[in-house]
C-alpha cells in the first residue's frame, strides 16, 4: 500500500476516546534514539503527500538528534518500475532529504520474512486457508495512542467485522501488513508517521508485533491533503507531482516549506522557513487533525518570499536555463538584466518571458496596452518627439532620458504622466514589468529611439 493514498478514512470501527495532554510524544522521545522511516512503493511518480510524510519523518528525526532511513517497499514485482524508484530518489534528493540509512529493498528481504512467518507458525497464530495463511487474531478490543489523532480503540471481538487477515498469498509472497511490522521491528523503528489512511492498519499490526513479542513503535497519523476546494487531490492536479515542481521553476527550499504547512501549524504568523527553521520548530504537537488545503497560488507566493531572500548571484544561476531554455542569448550584461526582474517573478521559470524584451527586438505588443495607449489620441506624436529628443541628447543615462521625457511632454503643453506608459509600451511592448529607469538604462540610447518611433508609427498607422 502507498503511504501518498488519499483513500477516505472509515471511522465506523473506531471508538475515540478523550485526546492525552502532549498526545505524549516526550515519553517516546526521552529515553531513546529516535529512529524513523519512509516508505514508498516505487509504483509511480513522488506524490507531495508522500513528499510530505517523508518530510515529517525527516523533520522529527533531526529535531530529536534521531535516524532517518529510507525503505523502498517493492514486493509488487507486477506494479514496480525503475522509473518510479529512480523518481522516489530523485524527488528526496532534490527536496534535500537526505537518509541516514538506506535505501532498503523489502524484495531483498525475502528470507528475513521467512524467519519470522516461521516464528508465527511455530507459535500457532497462523494457520492455511485455500493455499494462503492467514493470522489469527486475538479476539480482544486493541487500543492505541496516536501522537496525533489521540486514544483510539479497535474491537477484534466482533469476527464478521474483523476476520483473521491474510499475511501469506497462495503464491507464497508476503502482503505489505506483514513486511510492514517486520521491517519496523528489524530496523529498530522508534516512531511511525504516516499518512491518515493507515491507521485502520495500525491495530493489526500491534496485534503482529504482540504476537512476535516485540516493542510496537509510536505512531502518528497525519492528516490527508485536500485540494483548495476541499475535493480529493488526485494524481492529476497540479501540484501533485514532486518532479515537476523543478521544471516549473521552484526552489526546493519553497517547496520544503510550503509542504511542511500543509497539515504543520507553528504556532505563528510567520509563514517562511528554512529547512534549518523547520527542524527547530517541528514538533508532532503542531501536526493538526483537520486534512491540509493545498492551493497552488499560495505554494508560487510562498517560492517568491524564497526567490526575493536569495542573492542576486544565486537568482542568475538559477534562472539561466530557463532562459537558454527559452532560445534567449545571455548577454554581457546578464546580471543586471535579471536584476531589473528579481522582484517581479514568482518562477524561474517565469523569467524568459519578463527578460525577452530586453534580449530580442521581435517582441510582442500585448494588445490590452496597446489599446490603453490609442485611448491617449496624443501619444503618437509625443513618442515621435521623444525619439527625436534620445537622438540628439550629449549623453545617456536614464535620468537624462527622463529629462528628456519631462522636457517633451511640457513644450506639447501635456503632464510628463501622459507619456511614461506609452515609453513603457514602446520599450517593452507591455503595460508593466521593470522600472522604467532601468529598461532605459539596460537598453541603451539606439535601442530605446528606435523601438520609441516604431511605436509611433505604428500607433499612427492605426489611425481611424
Amino acid at each position: 500500500m502507498d503511504e501518498d493514498t488519499n483513500a477516505p478514512l472509515d471511522r465506523s470501527l473506531f471508538s475515540t476516546l478523550p485526546e492525552l495532554d502532549g498526545r505524549g510524544s516526550a515519553a517516546y522521545t526521552s529515553r531513546m534514539t529516535v529512529r524513523t522511516r519512509f516508505a514508498p512503493s516505487p509504483t509511480g511518480y513522488l506524490h507531495v503527500g508522500g513528499a510530505r510524510t517523508a518530510l515529517f519523518n525527516y523533520l522529527f528525526a533531526k529535531k530529536h538528534g534521531g535516524v532517518f532511513l529510507l525503505r523502498v517497499e517493492d514486493t509488487d514485482a507486477a506494479r514496480n518500475t525503475e522509473e518510479a524508484r529512480q523518481a522516489i530518489f530523485d524527488g528526496m534528493s532534490w527536496l534535500g532529504l537526505d537518509w541516514d540509512e538506506g535505501p532498503f529493498y523489502q524484495s531483498e528481504r525475502l528470507a528475513i520474512y521467512d524467519a519470522w512467518f516461521e516464528k508465527l507458525h511455530a507459535s500457532g497464530r497462523v494457520y492455511e486457508d485455500g493455499g494462503a495463511w492467514r493470522f489469527r487474531f486475538e479476539r480482544k478490543p486493541v487500543t492505541m495512542q496516536d501522537l496525533v489523532c489521540g486514544q483510539v480503540t479497535i474491537d477484534y471481538r466482533d469476527e464478521s467485522n474483523t476476520p483473521d487477515m491474510v499475511v501469506k498469498r497462495s503464491d507464497g509472497s508476503y502482503v505489505f501488513h506483514f513486511v510492514n511490522v517486520v521491517d519496523d521491528l528489524e530496523m529498530g523503528i522508534t516512531h511511525v508517521i504516516r499518512g491518515e489512511d493507515h491507521l485502520m492498519n495500525t491495530p493489526k499490526h500491534l496485534q503482529l508485533i504482540e504476537a512476535f513479542g516485540g516493542v510496537a513503535p509510536a505512531y502518528a497519523h497525519i492528516p490527508l491533503i485536500l485540494n483548495a476546494d476541499g475535493s480529493k487531490m488526485s494524481k492529476r492536479d497540479a501540484g501533485a507531482a514532486v518532479g515537476d515542481y523543478p521544471k516549473q521553476g521552484f526552489l526546493s527550499a519553497a517547496v520544503v516549506n510550503f509542504v511542511a504547512l500543509l497539515g504543520w501549524n507553528p504556532k505563528t504568523e510567520e509563514e517562511i522557513f528554512s529547512l534549518a527553521d523547520l527542524v527547530e520548530r517541528f514538533s508532532l504537537e503542531q501536526v493538526n487533525r483537520a486534512p491540509g488545503r493545498f492551493d497552488f497560488e499560495k505554494c508560487k507566493w510562498v517560492n517568491q518570499q524564497h526567490l526575493l531572500a536569495v542573492t542576486l548571484d544565486d537568482f542568475a544561476t538559477a534562472a539561466r536555463p530557463f532562459v537558454e531554455a527559452a532560445g534567449l542569448a545571455i548577454p554581457e550584461n546578464y546580471l543586471a538584466v535579471i536584476a531589473a526582474v528579481k522582484d517581479k517573478v514568482r518562477l524561474l521559470s517565469e523569467v524568459p518571458a519578463a527578460v525577452d524584451f530586453l534580449l530580442k527586438e521581435d517582441f510582442t505588443y500585448d494588445e490590452e496596452a496597446v489599446t490603453k495607449v490609442r485611448g491617449n489620441a496624443a501619444a503618437g506624436g509625443l513618442l515621435s518627439s521623444l525619439a527625436a529628443a534620445f537622438e540628439t541628447l550629449p549623453e545617456w543615462s536614464a535620468d537624462a532620458a527622463k529629462a528628456a521625457l519631462q522636457e517633451t511632454a511640457v513644450a506639447a503643453g501635456a503632464k510628463p504622466g501622459q507619456l511614461m506608459f506609452p515609453l513603457r509600451v514602446a520599450l517593452s511592448g507591455r503595460g508593466h514589468g521593470p522600472d522604467l529607469g532601468e529598461m532605459l538604462a539596460l537598453l541603451g540610447r539606439s535601442r530605446c529611439a528606435a523601438r520609441v518611433s516604431r511605436f509611433a508609427g505604428i500607433l499612427e498607422i492605426s489611425k481611424p
